[in-house]
């Protein structure tokens, strides 16, 4: 207990004669380096690519062909509800029930794949994205190596709403360059 008491002691005195002690500043400026950085829209490059064009192009028929099968499902339904409809009243109970399990049954089914076909068009485009990213990284990653950059910003929505003209440099010709190149 006392050595715990001789040490706050010690302590208080310390940081007493720690104020009454004239501190001095030195006052130094420092510098930061200079650095550049580089700003560009990613989707802008993106959709400037030629493999950009032929990607959408390849997602756009798998699209089409999910869209034509969920619409051959969906008339498939449509027809046999209206046969359902058509035939309730002459039904005997357990036909009408039989219908209307076959119905709901086809019903969740067309529900399913729809849920399905969303899942594997985003899958198959960011399959088909990946190449085309990756190829723009790489070309990014070169022109900050060359021109000495820091970093490159995406400018894409809104994440950059200022950039000083005078520090940051705009690489879109340049790696519109490179890409058109490679």
């Amino acid at each position: 207990m006392k050595n715990i008491l001789l040490l706050a002691l010690l302590a208080l005195s310390l940081s007493l004669h720690a104020q009454n002690e004239e501190v001095k500043v030195v006052n130094t400026t420092m510098t930061a380096p200079e650095f550049k950085f580089g700003y560009v829209s990613y989707s802008a490059l993106i959709e400037a690519m030629p493999e950009y064009a032929t990607a959408m192009r390849r997602y756009t028929e798998l699209e089409e062909k999910y869209a034509a099968e969920t619409k051959r499902v969906e008339d498939e339904f449509n027809a046999k509800y209206e046969a359902f409809l058509e035939g309730q009243r002459d039904f005997p109970t357990s036909i009408l029930n039989k219908r209307q399990a076959e119905l709901q049954e086809i019903l969740e089914k067309n529900i399913a794949f729809k849920s399905e076909s969303k899942r594997l068009l985003a899958e198959a485009k960011a399959e088909l994205m990946k190449p085309i990213k990756e190829k723009l990284s790489k070309v990014l990653s070169t022109i900050g190596k060359e021109m000495g950059l820091a970093f490159v910003i995406n400018t894409d929505n809104d994440a950059c709403p200022y950039v000083d003209p005078q520090r940051g440099i705009n690489v879109y010709d340049t790696a519109v360059r490179m890409l058109n190149q490679l």
